[in-house]
Order: structure tokens, then C-alpha cells, then sequence
């Protein structure tokens, strides 16, 4: 029988939205469970319980899961995977962290980027940028490790009601790996990998300084703000707000690209968006290729006639 094992995304309070998007992943694989690792934190049992898919969700809550440690989870992962064929998280920083050393672990192969299912154990995923897409199958006599590509799915329906089950894995936890500190930025505005809307600025923004332009569009949209590499290099913005290839995969509903080329490493972090607006004084930029909607003049002329028209 074919049994998912999902390992829930949160911040301690809330559940990452790539998680209801990597349940949607794993209910055309088989039926799944939601391993929710944290310090007590039952609210966030709870919220996975409602996901749409969800048959059991099990709650590992113990001191040592108070914070996102991948020596600290992959082992207790490990154990809970001798009753599932798969093993499933979303291909973000959380994901990408755990689960190689969670397929290291059981001596299995790992499945990154997850885009399409074919069957159990067959998938499509990115390679080359994007440019390439291919189907990869895993034997049928080890565990499939898998990293999902949240872009790909839309976010499973919170209308479900799973058991939650208490558990406890017998794992060894490293002695020599301890949390310190988390340093972020810390913005009201919403997270990058799960906003609806993105305003994104390029090379063309000219400078740091100038980028309050791109957040004044954002702050006006509700959305979130991101940047490309060329932006990122140039120390314009930290490199947490990185779109692309080397950056955030992201997919949301709208994406406005204001001074930027459209290299192919940042298009492969935007091609799943709902629409997509760019605006660039080269009439003959790359990113027009991709957009629904080009705007082609002075991105210190547009911008500030949007924000005007927008109220």
C-alpha cells in the first residue's frame, strides 16, 4: 500500500502555505499523514489536520524541535518513515535543508523538484534552468524521498478534519548541533515564496536608495518585494528577496518586473505566475518575451503613475 509521509513547514505559530501546497502533490501519490515537529505548539496540529488529504496527522512535540534544525529533525523523520513508501517536503530552504539528510539516513534516492506526478513513483521536474523537463522514476524496493515544487501546485482546500496522533520516535539526536540564533529581515509586508502579488525591481532601479520605489508599488498592491540577482549583486537589497535559478521559486497570481532584463536564471523563478507585467525602457528586453503585460519607457515615470491610478 502506498502510504505518504509529509513533513509540515511552519515558524512555530502558523503552518507555511507550501505545505497545503505540497499535500496537494501528495494526494496523487497515495494517502498521506502530516509529521508536525515542534515545542507543544498544538494550534499548529490543528491547522494541519484541516488540510484536504490529510488522513492522520502525527505531532512530535519535544524541547528539542522547538526550531527548525535539520540534524535535530532528520532523524526523528527517519524513524517515522519505516511505514510510509514516501517521504515528501516542500522544495524550500525548510525542505531542501531536512531532507537529504533524511534520505541519507534511510539510503534512499531523493526526487528534487517535484512539478508533475505520473505515478507513484514516477515524476517530472526541472533541470537546465527550467529549459529542460524530465521524467524520473525511483525502484520499487526503496523509500522515495521527495522535494516538492510549490510553484507547480495550487494550495489544498482547508476543509478536512485528520486524527492527531501523539508521537514519540526513538531517534538519537545530535549532541553537536545546537540553535544560536536567527538572524532575517523583518518585514510587515507578505513572505515572498506565498504572496499573491510580487513587485520585483532590476539592475535598472539604479540603486538602493532608489528601490523605495518598488516598495511604495508594493505597499500600494499589498504585495510582496522582491529583486533580482544583477539587483542583489549590486548590494541594492539583501539577498533574502533573490528571485530565480540561485533565488525564490515563486508563483503568484501577479508579478510586476520594474527595470528588469529577464535572464533566463530569473525567468526559471517566475514562469508559473498568473500574470505577469513588466516594465523596462529596452523595447527589446528579454522579460517582454514572457509578460502578459509590457510597459516600455522610464520605470521613474511609470511606477509613480501606477501608484497614482491606484489610489
Amino acid at each position: 500500500m502506498t502510504r505518504v509521509l509529509l513533513i509540515a513547514e511552519h515558524d512555530g505559530a502558523e503552518l507555511n502555505l507550501s505545505t497545503a501546497k505540497s499535500m496537494s502533490c501528495a494526494s496523487q501519490i497515495g494517502e498521506t499523514d502530516v509529521a508536525v515537529f515542534s515545542n507543544g505548539a498544538d494550534s499548529l496540529a490543528t491547522s494541519a489536520a484541516t488540510l484536504a488529504g490529510a488522513a492522520r496527522v502525527l505531532h512530535a512535540s519535544r524541547p528539542e524541535n522547538a526550531k527548525p534544525l535539520a540534524a535535530v529533525l532528520a532523524p526523528q523523520i527517519a524513524k517515522l518513515a519505516a511505514d510510509y513508501t514516501h517521504v515528501l517536503a516542500p522544495s524550500t530552504t525548510f525542505g531542501k535543508d531536512v531532507l537529504p539528510r533524511v534520505a541519507a539516513l534511510l539510503g534512499a534516492p531523493q526526487v528534487s523538484d517535484i512539478m508533475s506526478v505520473e505515478s507513484e513513483r514516477s515524476y517530472k521536474r526541472p533541470i537546465y534552468a527550467g529549459n529542460v523537463i524530465v521524467q524520473v522514476s525511483v525502484p520499487d524496493n526503496c523509500t522515495v524521498c521527495g522535494t516538492v515544487r510549490i510553484a507547480s501546485f495550487k494550495a489544498a482546500a482547508t476543509d478536512g478534519n485528520a486524527e492527531i496522533t501523539a508521537v514519540s520516535p526513538d531517534a538519537d539526536l545530535p549532541a553537536h548541533t545546537r540553535y544560536i540564533d536567527l538572524q532575517a529581515q523583518v518585514s510587515e509586508r507578505p513572505d515572498l515564496q506565498s504572496a499573491m502579488r510580487v513587485v520585483s525591481g532590476g539592475r535598472g532601479v539604479g540603486s538602493a536608495e532608489n528601490f523605495e520605489i518598488i516598495y511604495g508599488l508594493a505597499d500600494k498592491l499589498s504585495a510582496a518585494v522582491g529583486a533580482s540577482r544583477a539587483a542583489v549583486d549590486a548590494g541594492y537589497v539583501p539577498n533574502d528577496m533573490q528571485i530565480g535559478q540561485t533565488g525564490k521559486i515563486i508563483a503568484p497570481d501577479l508579478y510586476i518586473a520594474v527595470g528588469i532584463s529577464g535572464a533566463i536564471q530569473h525567468v526559471t523563478g517566475i514562469k508559473d505566475a498568473g500574470t505577469i507585467v513588466a516594465i523596462n525602457k529596452d523595447a527589446e528586453a528579454p522579460i517582454f518575451a514572457l509578460a502578459d503585460f509590457g510597459l516600455v519607457g522610464d520605470l521613474f515615470s511609470i511606477v509613480p503613475d501606477l501608484e497614482k491610478k491606484l489610489g
